[in-house]
């Protein structure tokens, strides 16, 4: 869903311009952090004040300048995990902590002190063969691997941390006023947004002062990294310069940037860096606005490690910083030790959950566009597959089937009988999904808006009242899923009772729910809004959407009385949100880069543990050229979500609506789709109970072979199928790596053989996808095609099997 409304139309224009949206030099965090690191203002640890309990070793950290403690945590968890955790000791009131992410409290590991005084201490985990060396002066602490130091913590001294203070106002002696972690006169006060921060018309006023935190990670030996979705650029991490960061803030940008490190819809502060023989992940668990900067140190080939005569020559190993910078919350980091890529999966999994199962139909093929218009309409495309003898499974409807944007409702008159258009789809096997946005519109009325109103349950404005700001049906409140009862009522509305003309076929679309608030600041909600619990908009900002989606999935659940699984396809996400349904790559736009770059944001969410993930086919934005669009559907059909979708003002385009010849193709690829069905199955079980990727980089398959670390253009879907989608106009060729030394390689339309390790030039017609199955795989197929999967329970299977070079 774009980002304006018909009365907004000049935001929706210019809808990247940096006038809208922040860059780093506009966030007053980000500033001082950078100005205040540069004085390198220094923590010392109060080692001999060490306690190791049951959980976890406690000590103190002291600020050299200003002297005000800071209480460091260090747990151990089962699988190769070390959670670090700072806070201030004794904060003026609690600081906010990210509930509901962890999938429980992680078993702990008591940590074993082997060694201490007061200038050092190192504990390791039971098995002693990972350990935490921690030096007191300057605090650092040191992760070590078999007796090799795999990641630094605050070498560089990059530890920051804004105390929780007294407003100015409130101060009564000019002690409290020097008692402050950032001493700045009145008017550096306003250039670094203590108390308030300007950016255009919108003033932020900060009622706790400034709360940020900061840490930095060095990484010995690697210089590939990949994660922190979601952000249009390259799967691998690239260096950042100052006021250049990776930003984690969810945002509705639409028709975004490519190659751009801005903040998109949504936000998982976890990245992995890979090297051959180790996969590292930091999970950096904090949901308010977050930065971080990468910065990499080739090898050097030698150094001289002492002057003199005598002076040796040493290999000096490539190193790659990371700084991470968030606005307020705590320090809770969790550090993944590996070893391997699947190892490191595991772990992450342990703490957030694995890819929720889908129902079997959504992985077959979704056709929506903003907006179908009426029944008939449904009808006309429904029939319009049958006709063309194109499969599907899910008819979707945006906003424009409700009655004035009032969701869980349906327009009279272009939708009189939705539960008859329901029984339409069902006889053929078919779904419908339908959307439900978080903002209410305000309406005396609209019953969801009564009864919410009624109980509270909307956000609050900092003053108080329910927040208010203008959405697709106008003004709006929004509910504030943050809150367990709004989620546990919210989930209520999808019952059958409650959601009248909804049947067990019909399942649910989240969208703008970064939140998206057409004049708030950078489109969102105002920071200082009031959620449950008293806290502050800006503390949760990047878990909203996580929550709606949580809400949304068990209504489904509990409508279905726990026998179903449900769909929910969200905008906005968090890390965990695999465990509620699928998330989409937002508004992209109908051109070829587009089409490119979907590839590399797929395979960032899909390591980042959101395997149910998709790009729009076709482009949200604009009218995609046949050729284009073709391409898109073959490059969509050999991606975990699969959905056909465009824009309000764009020309309609079903698959049939570009000549016979393109007709014939799309068909093959969405055909082609289906035939793989029970490969796609078995490869989501995988990613449900062993946190496996559906759709991989070549670096997770072949770990060893730094030839693959940079590949973004092909990836494999599972273990046994390599996909290069052809992405440039007019392709007559395409260069395809085969890694693997000892693999070998069949294309899996003409049978043809390749040995790996090499690139391979294949001729490509508009007719072609390049797919390969490995040698030494066997891929369940379905051989005969229906026209939905629920037609095709009763299809035979066939088994498609590549023999290995040990068995020729």
């Amino acid at each position: 869903m774009e980002a304006a409304g018909k009365e907004e139309i000049s935001v929706e224009d210019e809808a990247v311009d940096k006038n809208i949206f922040k860059d780093c030099s506009k966030i007053a965090f980000y500033r001082r952090q950078k100005q205040q690191l540069s004085r390198r203002a220094t923590y010392q640890a109060s080692l001999d004040s060490a306690t190791t309990g049951k959980d976890s070793t406690k000590f103190r950290i002291i600020n050299e300048t200003t002297k005000v403690p800071l209480l460091v945590e260090v747990y151990g968890i089962e699988g190769n995990i070390f959670r670090l955790k700072i806070n201030e000791e004794t904060p003026l009131k609690p600081r906010y902590e990210v509930p509901d992410v962890l999938t429980s409290k992680p078993s702990t590991v008591r940590l074993i002190s082997c060694a201490g005084d007061a200038d050092s201490l190192v504990l390791a985990d039971g098995k002693g063969d990972l350990k935490c060396h921690i030096t007191a002066n300057p605090f650092k602490i040191d992760l070590v691997s078999e007796e090799e130091v795999v990641m630094s913590i605050n070498s560089l001294g990059q530890l920051y941390f804004e105390h929780l203070q007294i407003p100015l106002k409130q101060r009564a002696t000019k002690e409290n006023k020097e008692d402050t972690s950032v001493d700045a006169s009145q008017e550096d006060q306003e250039d670094l947004g203590l108390w308030e921060e300007k950016f255009g018309k919108f003033v932020d006023v900060k009622v706790n002062g400034p709360a940020s935190i900061g840490l930095d990670f060095s990484l010995h030996g690697f210089e590939h990294l990949y994660g922190i979705p979601q952000h249009a650029e390259s799967h691998q991490l690239k260096n950042t310069s100052d006021g250049d960061a990776y930003r984690l803030y969810n945002l509705d940008v639409y028709g975004y940037k490519i190659h751009d490190k801005m903040g998109i819809y949504g936000s998982v502060p976890y990245l992995l860096a890979h090297k051959p023989g180790r996969t590292l992940g930091i999970f950096w668990l904090n949901a308010s606005e977050t930065l971080v900067e990468i910065n990499t140190e080739p090898a050097v080939k030698y150094t001289l490690t002492q002057m003199g005569p005598v002076a040796a020559k040493q290999k000096v190993r490539c190193r790659t910083d990371v700084h991470w910078m968030s606005e307020s919350g705590i320090i809770d980091v969790f550090l993944l030790t590996g070893p391997t890529p699947s190892d490191v999966f595991g772990q992450y999994s342990y703490l957030t959950g694995t890819q929720a199962m889908p129902p079997l139909f959504s992985l077959g093929y979704h056709q929506c566009r903003w907006n179908y218009e009426d029944e008939q309409d449904v009808k006309a495309v429904d029939a319009g597959f049958d006709e063309h003898d194109i499969p599907y499974d899910v008819m979707w409807l945006d906003i424009e089937h409700t009655e004035g944007k009032r969701y869980f409702t349906w327009d009279k008159k272009r939708f009189p009988n939705p539960r008859r258009m329901q029984e339409l789809l069902r006889s053929k096997n078919r779904k419908l999904v339908v959307i439900s946005d978080p903002h209410i519109k305000i309406d005396p009325d609209y019953s969801v808006y009564v009864k919410a109103k009624e109980q509270g349950f909307f956000v609050r404005n900092h003053e108080g009242g329910d927040f208010e700001g203008v959405c697709w049906p106008g003004l709006s409140s929004y509910l504030d899923f943050t809150n367990p009862k709004v989620r546990e009522w919210y989930s209520g509305l999808f019952m059958f009772s409650a959601y009248q003309g909804s049947t067990d076929i019909l399942y649910i679309w989240n969208d703008m729910n970064e939140p998206s608030v057409f004049r708030g600041p950078e489109l969102t909600m105002q920071k200082n809004a009031i959620h449950h619990g008293n806290w502050e908009h800006r503390e949760l900002h990047n878990i909203y959407g996580f929550y709606q989606q949580m809400a949304t999935a068990e209504g489904l659940i509990q409508r279905s009385k726990g026998k179903e699984r449900p769909f929910v396809l969200t905008r906005s996400f968090f890390a965990g949100s695999q465990k509620y349904g699928a998330v989409w790559t937002g508004d992209n736009t109908a051109e070829w880069s587009y089409l490119k770059i979907s590839i590399p944001m797929l395979l960032t969410l899909s390591i980042t543990g959101i395997s149910f993930c998709g790009a729009d086919v076709g482009g949200f934005v604009g009218n995609p050229e046949a050729e284009l669009l073709v391409r898109w559907y073959q490059a969509g059909a050999y991606q975990p979500f699969f959905r056909g979708h465009a824009t309000m003002n764009t020309k309609r385009r079903e698959p049939w609506l570009f000549g016979e010849e393109n007709t014939q193709l799309i068909r093959e690829a969405i055909r082609q789709r289906y035939a793989l069905l029970p490969y796609w199955y078995s490869l989501f079980y995988r990613a449900h109970v062993a946190a496996q990727p559906v759709m991989r980089p070549l670096w997770i398959e072949f770990p060893e072979e730094l030839d693959t670390f940079g590949v973004e253009d092909e990836y494999m879907l599972g273990s046994a199928l390599l996909v290069h989608p052809v992405t440039e106009p007019k392709a007559s060729t395409v260069d395809v790596f085969l890694p693997g030394s000892n693999e070998v390689w069949y294309d899996s339309k003409t049978f043809a053989l390749w040995e790996g390790a090499r690139t391979v030039k294949i001729p490509v017609a508009l007719d072609t996808i390049p797919v390969f199955q490995r040698g030494g795989s066997i891929v369940p197929v379905k051989t005969t095609i229906g026209k939905s999967t629920g037609c095709m329970t009763d299809s035979p299977y066939g088994l498609r099997v590549a023999l290995s070079t040990k068995a020729r």
